[in-house]
């Protein structure tokens, strides 16, 4: 059963992030049987690896997949949105808009 986090429709939206905009891995990536040449299980990309967007794709009519190109390893492995932080643009955090105002709120 999907969560309601799973049920919603990503291509509804811009894609996160663009080709060529450089991200970071937040999460362990292993092999899910999906990608070639690697074992069950083996590391695809590791937690604070680098690497560049090189394509974007869609999965079911869904969801985005990055096809993220990792430099350190040699390997493009497909990513989605909640895998990735990008290096490129700066997230303001939640409740940070009245820090760029000197520090007073209103």
């Amino acid at each position: 059963m999907w969560s309601r986090r799973e049920q919603e429709v990503e291509i509804g939206r811009p894609p996160r992030f663009m080709q060529g905009e450089r991200v970071r891995a937040i999460r362990h990536i292993k092999n899910d049987g999906t990608y070639p040449g690697k074992e069950i299980g083996e590391d695809l990309v590791r937690k604070g690896d680098e690497g560049y967007v090189r394509d974007i794709g869609t999965f079911l009519q869904q969801f985005f997949i990055y096809a993220v190109e990792w430099i350190d390893r040699g390997t493009v492995v497909g990513m989605r949105a909640r895998e990735l932080i990008s290096l490129d643009k700066v997230e303001v955090p939640c409740g940070a808009e009245g820090i760029s105002n000197g520090g007073t709120a209103g």
